[in-house]
């Protein structure tokens, strides 16, 4: 059977399962991927999953990126959230020019991390001048550059607009010795990715270091990876994340069951209403991993033959990861619940898993309001087109 290209980093991520698991309550601890744990991730090149090649990245089919995302969060979430993040930022490298881009990539350890969309930068000779602060950068521990995406200012003071009068969005590159990190991440879950703010004073950001990202006019790359915007592989990554903290979770409940024997209740395997819970959740965990994966390789399938990303895929790939994080928490809830007493000890592998779910659950890819974006187009355009099994 053929493999898919950069399939070898899916059996990189499983072979590092272990080293992950055992840095697990470090990383917890410190609010930091490890030392050990992020050699690791670079010298196996998964963060340049989706580097072009040009560059010397895998940029490997979406399908392999997910894989490599759940395997990795079998381990520990926060690992796999910082890898996900780090990885799609990567695909910068596709509206750089090659210089610009080894620049950034190819002097180690070559890895981008941004935040938000925020603020905005003023034009000036030659580039842009940045004064401002940015939140939410998972991964931003580990980089050696930082990114922002921000609204551009004309030297006369006039916001710059897009033809559809929107305003232009640009992403700024700078090195992370020109910034000021804040350690401001101190949350219930998703603990260790380092989520931190910072801010630059009068940098000045040359031309080819900002770039208009995900405006397909503007990329350098032709593969069909480069065909999909960041946002849209942000969400399909994260909930292949979802799904490996799943997976682990309800793995775990299960081989609880296997040996647990309450008080005055007998063995958890011979309880009817334990089975059930089992088979429930199995069968729905796998129906939210096969709709993602389903969904992935028809828009791949699309994009391979020369097409490019519509309306209907847009919303595909948006309901099916929302529906799939969704899906994952309620598979956690009924694995956390089913495992009693047993789950609330930091000793046991269901309290962190549990609270960093719900951290995933509440990020931006899971929103409810992306069921009305998707609704919206539908009852205006049709159905998307469904994925159809080959």
């Amino acid at each position: 059977m053929n493999q898919l290209p950069g399939f070898g980093l899916v059996e990189r991520a499983r072979a590092l399962q272990p080293l992950i698991a055992r840095e697990a309550d470090e990383i917890e601890r410190t609010r930091r991927l490890t030392p050990a744990v992020t050699a690791a991730l670079i010298d196996n090149g998964l963060y340049r999953a989706l580097l072009p090649q040009s560059v010397g990245g895998h940029e490997v089919p979406l399908e392999v990126f997910m894989q490599m995302q759940e395997e990795i969060a079998k381990a520990d979430a926060s690992t796999a959230w910082c890898l996900g993040q780090c990885s799609v930022c990567a695909m910068t490298a596709a509206y750089l020019e090659v210089d610009a881009a080894n620049e950034i990539f190819n002097t180690a350890p070559g890895i981008l991390a941004w935040g938000a969309i925020a603020h905005e930068v003023n034009v000036v000779p030659g580039g842009y001048m940045a004064n401002a602060r940015w939140d939410f950068a998972s991964g931003s521990r580990q980089a050696s550059w930082l990114g922002a995406h921000v609204r551009v200012v004309d030297a006369d003071g006039t916001p710059r607009k897009k033809k559809d009068g929107s305003p232009e969005i640009r992403t700024i590159l700078f090195p992370v010795t020109s910034a000021t990190m804040y350690d401001v991440w101190d949350a219930i879950g998703l603990r260790g990715t380092g989520t931190d703010s910072y801010s630059v004073e009068n940098l000045f950001i040359p031309d080819r270091f900002a770039v208009l990202r995900d405006d397909m006019s503007a990329v350098r790359e032709k593969g069909p990876l480069y065909k999909i915007t960041t946002h849209a592989t942000f969400s399909m990554g994260f909930a292949a994340t979802s799904l490996g903290v799943a997976r682990a979770t309800l793995d775990a409940a299960t081989e609880l069951a296997r040996k647990k024997v309450p008080q005055g209740l007998g063995a958890m395997r011979e309880n009817n209403a334990v089975q059930g819970l089992i088979g429930r959740n199995e069968a729905n965990l796998r129906a939210a991993r096969a709709y993602l994966y389903s969904t992935a390789r028809e828009v791949w399938r699309d994009l391979e033959a020369g097409g490019s990303v519509t309306e209907a895929h847009r919303i595909a790939i948006r309901i099916a990861a929302t529906w799939t994080i969704h899906q994952s928490a309620a598979v956690v809830d009924a694995a956390y619940h089913m495992s009693g007493a047993t789950a609330v000890f930091a000793t046991n592998p269901f309290e962190r898993r549990f609270r960093d779910m719900h951290a995933i659950a509440q990020q931006l890819q899971a929103r409810d309001t992306h069921y009305e974006d998707a609704g919206r187009s539908i009852l205006t355009s049709g159905l998307p087109k469904p994925p159809t099994a080959r």
